[in-house]
């Protein structure tokens, strides 16, 4: 539902989850997300909210505001999906039966298959295909709850076709009416016709750093850099040459880290003051100490622990104790997490990470804000002056998003003209 008014009032509402606790929600904070359940209605004026609260306390002036009918229900803020991969031109169910027989997923990527197969169909598509597909999968989240999501090239893997990604994940934002952060992940994999040699790896890697991150920079077209580090990815040496080179260009950096096996990835991560180190399945304690210490964020992506049928799950639980701001995310994307909807992420952060659903619902809002580096005065949060975008959930309280595992229960998200301003 978009809202094309200058000022409006959601009433009827059971409880309103503002998430709001001045910033990142971090260790015991986190089961605090300040909910509103006496006769609570929002308020919004000119795309940003003006008044939470109870109805016997809504400013006069807004008394001809038009109402909007919460039907009951609970409202809590837009979701922000931190982690995700959208601009892909057809999914990958072919190799969903080879895990299912057994096939790892280095198997499958030495097959020809995995990011190599979602390379293909991006090089292959024209922009109209591309664009078409990535604002559908914008679409598919968007119907889940989320307002705003990250997402990241990485299917191109050549310097004509990262940056067609990038430009297909910003207008495909426009186009479903949701604000993106984009993220240059060139360095996801090395494509197939720069394999077989120590000598083309490094051309690869050249070709990312010294072309295709400045080509990005100038033309505008993200805001941030990623590079996965793991076995069979990109190693410690090159992390840190990437490291060096995205703080050159002005770019912040985010890292894939510690997914498949223990590498020092969230301490390289922090070691670059990163936005955020993600997957995390595998972090050590000096990780998390270098984390917290250099203001490095968790987000964990559980649906790829899932769809990959590991057997270790990102410790939350322990992240959130020690003190590191933990987010999650769905890791949207045509294999290894083909999952849209963040409340299954929420059951699956509940059910093996060690989350509450009030810290899980936090890993998604305030906490996937910051991850991104967007403001929690307006992300993630309803309070004075938070962007007017909200999910309306047909649930009796907010532990029921992730209660009820594989349902959508967002009825609708809400928005109001001028949310994204």
């Amino acid at each position: 539902m978009h809202i094309d008014s200058d000022k409006c009032v959601i009433g009827n509402l059971s409880r309103v989850v503002t998430c709001d606790g001045g910033g990142p929600l971090i260790g015991r904070e986190m089961r605090r997300l300040n909910v509103l359940d006496h006769e609570p209605v929002v308020a919004i004026e000119d795309g940003r909210v003006s008044y939470v609260g109870s109805r016997s306390r809504l400013p006069a002036a807004l008394d001809t505001a038009e109402v909007i009918d919460g039907r009951g229900m609970v409202l809590t803020p837009g979701l922000v999906d931190c982690h995700t991969h959208p601009a892909f031109v057809r999914g990958r169910a072919d190799e969903f039966a080879m895990r299912l027989a057994g096939a790892t997923y280095e198997q499958i990527a030495a097959a020809g298959g995995g990011i190599v197969s979602s390379t293909t169909g991006v090089r292959e598509s024209t922009d109209a295909e591309l664009l078409a597909e990535t604002t559908r999968n914008l679409q598919r989240l968007r119907r889940h709850g989320v307002v705003a999501v990250e997402g990241k090239s990485g299917y191109g893997l050549s310097l004509e076709h990262e940056l067609r990604q990038l430009r297909a994940i910003g207008d495909a934002g426009e186009a479903a009416d949701m604000h993106t952060v984009r993220t240059c992940l060139a360095a996801h994999s090395f494509p197939m016709e720069y394999r077989g040699s120590p000598e083309k790896r490094a051309e690869y890697f050249k070709l990312v750093t010294e072309e295709i991150l400045p080509a990005v920079v100038k033309e505008g077209l993200a805001e941030r850099a990623d590079i996965f580090h793991d076995k069979g990815a990109f190693n410690v040496h090159e992390v840190n040459e990437f490291g060096k080179k995205v703080r050159e260009l002005g770019l912040r950096l985010t890292v894939h880290a510690d997914q498949m096996a223990e590498d020092g990835g969230g301490e390289m991560a922090a070691k670059f003051h990163a936005d955020s180190a993600d997957h995390l399945e595998y972090l050590d304690p000096a990780g998390v100490d270098m984390m917290i210490a250099n203001g490095t964020c968790a987000v964990l992506l559980p649906g790829s622990t899932y769809v990959l049928k590991m057997d270790q799950w990102a410790d939350g639980r322990w992240m959130i104790d020690a003190g590191l701001t933990v987010a999650l995310a769905t890791d949207f994307n045509p294999g290894s997490s083909p999952v849209a909807n963040p409340a299954f992420v929420l059951n699956l952060a509940v059910m093996f990470c060690g989350l509450t659903p009030e810290e899980a619902l936090a890993g998604f809002t305030v906490n996937a804000a910051q991850a991104l580096r967007l403001s929690t005065d307006e992300w993630g949060v309803i309070k004075p002056g938070s962007r007017a975008a909200f999910a309306l959930w047909d649930v009796d309280h907010e532990r029921e998003i992730p209660y009820y595992a594989g349902s959508n229960s967002c009825l609708e998200v809400i928005t109001c003209r001028g949310w994204r301003s």
